[in-house]
């Protein structure tokens, strides 16, 4: 069995695959889910007993040109790949922010320049640092929009207001894995999935999947409480000089019902209805 993060990430990447997807003939009675040890390691150009024992956790050392070899016999995509080196404690990355990151004044000042759009901060964590007016209004439906985890999976507002909870779960869960790869021994990501854990099987059945994905950009419907469904386009920045901050722009398509339900939103807002 896996004794290590590294070798628990392998195992589940392997059992997930089949010698189809990676172009190979299946043959015999296969007892193992996915791909087998012996089928991996030809595949990476390594020994059988090199890649078990760095399942098992015994090999402490692999080389970059090894880990490049596994994370393409396991078709790993580019998060994916990072995150095993990372894993791996090779992999070149920035150093972990401090345990309660703080926002620059002036970025809370530009989220504030865009009243029209909501805009957000968050770290790793996916813990919702600063979010501009428009922003509060948007979330308004939830008890507390302090963490997009807790948001998804321990809010019953989150089945609603996701319109397709499944998908935004299951990005939700790949992001979280990809701060963990960040820093593995992070205490406070590390809480925030045992309380998820505890709280939800479906996050466990997710998290056990280890999956990996980082934010970038992408198109979602929601469900809001006060103006009904929007289907949002958000793009997703680093912050610079501020190590695992993200910010987080959304926006409708011009003319559309969504931007119609967007400036209703803001009127709303603004005059202080209750949402």
């Amino acid at each position: 069995m896996p004794t290590t993060a590294l070798g628990t990430f392998l195992t589940a990447r392997r059992a997930r695959l089949t010698p189809g997807d990676v172009g190979l003939v299946s043959s015999g009675v296969r007892r193992v889910a996915g791909l087998r040890r012996e089928e991996v390691a030809v595949l990476a150009g390594v020994s059988v007993d090199y890649y078990t024992r760095l399942e098992q956790g015994r090999e402490r050392n692999p080389s970059a040109s090894v880990l490049d070899a596994v994370a393409r016999a396991l078709d790993l995509g580019p998060d994916a790949r990072d995150h095993l080196f990372r894993l791996a404690d090779i992999s070149p990355g920035s150093a972990p922010g401090p345990a309660r990151p703080r926002v620059e004044q002036s970025l809370r000042e530009l989220l504030d320049a865009w009243p029209d759009t909501p805009a957000i901060v968050i770290d790793r964590r996916l813990d919702l640092l600063a979010r501009n007016a428009l922003a509060d209004a948007f979330y308004a439906d939830f008890a507390e929009a302090d963490s997009i985890v807790r948001m998804t999976f321990l809010d019953p507002a989150g089945g609603t207001f996701f319109v397709d909870w499944q998908r935004a779960a299951e990005a939700c869960v790949a992001n979280l894995r990809l701060a963990l790869g960040h820093d593995p021994h992070d205490r406070r990501v590390r809480e925030l999935v045992q309380e998820a854990s505890a709280a939800s099987p479906e996050f466990r059945r997710l998290w056990a999947r280890n999956d990996v994905q980082g934010k970038t950009h992408e198109t979602k419907t929601f469900r809001h409480g006060a103006v009904g469904e929007m289907t949002l386009s958000y793009h997703t920045f680093d912050v610079r000089g501020a190590p695992g901050q993200q910010l987080i722009v959304y926006r409708a398509e011009p003319h559309s019902r969504s931007a119609e339900a967007l400036r209703l939103l803001g009127t709303l807002a603004a005059s202080n209805w209750p949402m």
